[in-house]
């Protein structure tokens, strides 16, 4: 997390992931992301919510393909 990196409400959250907010919590108390603290309160930080996207974003055929070259 960088210092310029904004903390989301889990609502916040919920809407960039368009989820429910009952599914940011569960992934907060599987601790499937990343999560800040402050008290009682729970923030994500922008980078977590990308993070989490990026690990589970599905390559298409065509980009799976291409990381193993072409046959001779």
């Amino acid at each position: 997390m960088t210092t310029t990196d904004t903390l989301l409400t889990v609502e916040q959250a919920a809407e960039r992931l368009g989820t429910g907010v009952r599914f940011i919590r569960r992934l907060i108390q599987e601790r499937r992301i990343r999560y800040v603290k402050l008290g009682k309160p729970v923030r994500i930080p922008e980078s977590a919510i990308a993070a989490y996207i990026e690990e589970r974003t599905v390559p298409t055929l065509g980009d799976a393909r291409s990381r193993f070259g072409k046959a001779a």
